[in-house]
């Protein structure tokens, strides 16, 4: 048997004609528009913002939302397929995605009145918006219920403070989801959503200096002094801790989708260098058990992630999925990819650290996708308790 490609169970056969035309059109956008400039992002620390545009005239923002509000109204498996062919560039690609997508558009559509709905989607969709999403703070970041940022009514207005940390697309963002306790400090279900413009008097973002990762991604601290909104910013269906880890469920999902992106493009690029990488008895690499081996094992591992996010991706279609399965499928696609991001750049031996080629970039993005969106450690926890009845997460 001959086999070339990274579909070894004919997963494609397991698609819709319009998934996986879905699919090849974001792949294509991928190897023509991305592939060329990521090199450069990467290494002058810069999001090629020339491409927002372009991703939300192809409807990759909130894909999965109706179309009434200017989106795509794609079913689950669709817009999971965009998220892995997004981040087969580059994760800092696919992040911006997401959360634009499962972070901002979502909270939105899922807790914002009809107005806010109206107002903001369509303007998201296209990109002419971009948003972040603000939960993550300086010392609550496994733990968002302990927050410290506060909302206090004042009127018909809100006054903010608080700060918040790790923030996908803050130094870009005309919009932020901020989520703030409206009672007592230690009380978790009074947390809301508000929709806060980043031109408002006293908000300020600040790039993350001195990161080793995600270096084609805007990653930002954001300040709340006194920011003032009005009533009408407050996300009205919004309540509790519940709301925000709402959103969180819906980008796990894509980016249990999304590592498995990274993962191809880890093991095509391996897989491609061992057969042209001549070396002992002048053979390829390829001919040896080692090498063979390395990428058996990345491919079995690839094959389990895609019929896992498969399957959760029709669960979801059919609404009958739930967040501790998707805690698994993050879990275990990311830590996936991780293994045969490292795989494939050992396999590349000192070539591998270069940047013309890809494995090493996926590898040091991976290690934050490891983290982010709750940690590999905390999804172990997740799925404990779902297991046994019992929380351990103290």
């Amino acid at each position: 048997m001959s086999f070339a490609g990274v579909d070894f169970y004919d997963v494609d056969g397991l698609l819709s004609e319009e998934e996986r035309a879905v699919r090849d059109m974001v792949r294509e956008w991928v190897e023509s528009e991305l592939m060329p400039v990521i090199n450069e992002h990467y290494t002058t620390h810069s999001f090629p913002k020339q491409l927002i545009p372009q991703m939300g005239e192809l409807g990759f923002y909130g894909a999965n939302l109706p179309e009434e509000y200017g989106c795509a109204g794609l079913n689950n498996v669709a817009y999971g397929l965009i998220m892995q062919e997004l981040e087969r560039g580059d994760s800092g690609l696919r992040s911006f995605a997401s959360v634009q997508g499962a972070l901002v558009m979502y909270p939105i559509f899922a807790f914002g009145s009809e107005e806010q709905r109206k107002r903001w989607l369509p303007l998201l969709a296209t990109g002419e918006k971009i948003g972040c999403f603000g939960l993550t703070e300086p010392d609550f970041g496994s733990n968002p219920g302990g927050m410290l940022t506060r909302a206090v009514k004042d009127g018909d207005e809100w006054v903010l403070n608080g700060a918040k940390m790790w923030i996908t697309n803050g130094s870009m963002a005309d919009v932020a989801v901020i989520w703030a306790k409206t009672g007592d400090i230690d009380d978790s279900r009074s947390i809301r959503g508000f929709i806060v413009e980043t031109d408002r008097d006293g908000f300020s973002a600040k790039d993350q200096e001195g990161k080793l990762s995600l270096l084609a991604s805007d990653t930002s601290e954001l300040v709340l002094q006194d920011v003032r909104v009005p009533d009408a910013n407050l996300l009205p269906k919004s309540g509790g801790l519940k709301s925000p880890l709402m959103c969180l469920t819906q980008a796990r999902y894509g980016i249990a989708w999304g590592a498995i992106g990274a993962a191809m493009a880890c093991f095509t690029e391996a897989r491609d260098y061992a057969l042209n990488r001549v070396q002992f008895a002048g053979k390829p690499i390829a001919a040896t058990q080692i090498q063979q081996t390395r990428l058996a094992d990345m491919l079995t591992e690839i094959t389990k992630a895609q019929l896992l996010a498969l399957q959760l991706g029709r669960l979801k279609d059919a609404g009958t999925f739930n967040s501790d399965q998707v805690s698994m499928a993050k879990r275990n696609n990311v830590d996936m990819a991780c293994e045969c991001a490292r795989e494939a750049r050992r396999l590349l031996g000192g070539n591998g650290i270069l940047v013309e080629y890809q494995s090493m970039r996926h590898m040091a993005n991976l290690e934050s996708v490891y983290t982010y969106e709750g940690t590999h450690d905390i999804h172990g926890l997740i799925l404990g308790h779902a297991i046994t009845g019992l929380p351990a997460y103290e």
